[in-house]
């Protein structure tokens, strides 16, 4: 089962400053309305159905609440809108219904005219969230040429012909475009071998992937590695962002489902973003895995907004 929220503009608190221009996200953060001028829509996703079935430690249905809050106050520095547009709630185990109702939320959001930021909730998001574009482009005779670049430590290629998981969707996305007929374009960058086993890598490298480590992401190599994820974005129409903040070191995102001993630092994570970002063909983006019961002193919920505000910016 799935249920839609109703928007709460509670959560968006934080100071208000004196001086001319001065603006934070919690005072230009609108409701969604019908007929909005098209700007940026941040969806909620409160699941943590996938993460249970994958074993997981639970509590990314939390997430994006939290992550509203701590993406209130942050400086105001776009000129486009941005909106509000509730929550998609998955109720008990019902993730495919959920999955459904949250990509038919996103195709309406494309339609519109908005870039969707859907705020997480496990990773079992992606799914809904490349169903949702795709939805977009129906029906349409030339399958479109969509990219998915995944910032994760993880492939989540896992064979879901067991059980469909937040550690399955890429592999169901891949599944669903050999149904259709498209091209597969996976880019999975910040993996760890520690945590990945030889038969992910193998299918990974059977479905084409962009593959690069974390131990490969430093800043001697950064140049470098923005360049392929260039030649990757230049045989891409679009593109649908996707970050598992277990990405990141468990010492900046410890409130994920799987903190990572190693990971890639934000500083170096953010060029990556850019690059997406200033692509032109960004059309969808989603973070995944904020887990508030694990978080300490709010460290990834407070990445995570960061992450919102840099990849939102406009100006």
């Amino acid at each position: 089962m799935a249920a839609d929220t109703s928007i709460d503009m509670s959560l968006w608190q934080g100071r208000t400053d004196p001086e001319p221009d001065s603006d934070r996200w919690h005072q230009r953060v609108e409701p969604l309305a019908n007929n909005a001028v098209p700007g940026c829509a941040l969806l909620g996703f409160e699941s943590d159905a996938g993460v249970a079935r994958n074993q997981g430690r639970t509590g990314a249905a939390e997430g994006p609440n939290a992550l509203r809050r701590a993406l209130a106050p942050l400086a105001w520095h776009r000129t486009a809108p941005a909106y509000d547009a509730g929550n998609v709630r998955c109720v008990d185990d019902g993730l495919e219904a959920a999955q459904q109702t949250l990509a038919d939320r996103l195709t309406s959001l494309l339609t519109a005219g908005h870039l969707p930021i859907v705020l997480g909730g496990g990773h079992e998001v992606a799914y809904a969230s490349w169903l949702g574009l795709a939805q977009s482009f129906m029906p349409k005779t030339t399958p479109p040429r969509i990219g998915i670049i995944n910032l994760d430590a993880h492939f989540d290629l896992r064979d879901p012909a067991h059980i469909r998981s937040s550690g399955t969707p890429f592999a169901q996305i891949a599944d669903k475009c050999q149904e259709w007929d498209w091209s597969f374009r996976y880019a999975c960058l910040g993996v760890s071998r520690a945590a990945n086993t030889r038969a992910l890598f193998t299918r990974a490298a059977a479905l084409g992937t962009l593959v690069r480590e974390d131990r490969e992401i430093d800043a001697l190599r950064l140049d470098s590695i923005v360049r392929d994820m260039q030649r990757f974005i230049a045989k891409c129409d679009h593109l649908y962002l996707t970050i598992d903040l277990d990405v990141l070191p468990a010492a900046e995102a410890p409130g994920v489902s799987a903190p990572a001993a190693r990971g890639v630092s934000l500083a170096l994570i953010e060029p990556l973003i850019e690059a997406v970002r200033d692509s032109g063909k960004l059309r969808l983006a989603d973070l995944a895995e904020l887990n508030p019961s694990l978080d300490i002193d709010s460290r990834t919920a407070r990445a995570a907004a960061r992450l919102v505000h840099l990849l939102t910016l406009d100006n």
